[in-house]
């Protein structure tokens, strides 16, 4: 039967740490990444996805983005960007637990060297003015390497709460 998830790694967080990795990619099976209640311990912070290569997050400024964001309150953005350091998913802020965010990311060609890997996300995230606004779109590592898992941080502060799970789709 196609369209199953068999659990690779899980993490939930409820005190604060700097960053969440999650590794196990070893096959060309497409994986998913969970994010759920993602919450930070400073105001206006980013939230960024790196992929890990041997358990180390890749820094280099190879990331190229591109998605839409939906928000509830206003129009619609457009976020494109171009090598970066990460794969920027929102900004959200404190007080906790009233902004967070949550979302699902496929991650494709992690396991083979000779491909770029891609991850495409749905996100929705939830502000402190109670306003909801989401992401749709993806992103590439321009480099061809295997890559094993993805890190979560912020780029100030600390991720305070939040599941993490990564997912082998069947």
């Amino acid at each position: 039967m196609a369209g199953k998830l068999v659990q690779v790694a899980t993490n939930t967080v409820t005190s604060a740490v700097a960053s969440v990795t999650l590794t196990g990619i070893d096959s060309d099976d497409v994986y998913m990444l969970s994010i759920l209640n993602l919450q930070c311990t400073v105001d206006n912070e980013e939230v960024r996805i790196r992929f890990t290569v041997s358990g180390t997050p890749d820094t280099s400024s190879n990331y190229d983005m591109a998605k839409k964001d939906l928000k509830a309150q206003t129009g619609f953005g457009n976020t494109a960007i171009q090598n970066f350091s990460y794969y920027f998913v929102t900004y959200i802020g404190t007080p906790s637990p009233t902004e967070n965010t949550n979302g699902i990311f496929y991650l494709y060609n992690f396991n083979n060297a000779s491909e770029y890997s891609f991850i495409t996300e749905e996100t929705v995230h939830w502000n402190s003015i109670q306003n909801l606004s989401g992401g749709n779109g993806g992103g590439v590592l321009t480099t061809a390497q295997a890559c094993d898992g993805v890190e979560i941080s912020m780029d100030n502060g600390n991720i305070d709460n939040g599941t993490f799970t990564l997912y082998r789709v069947v």
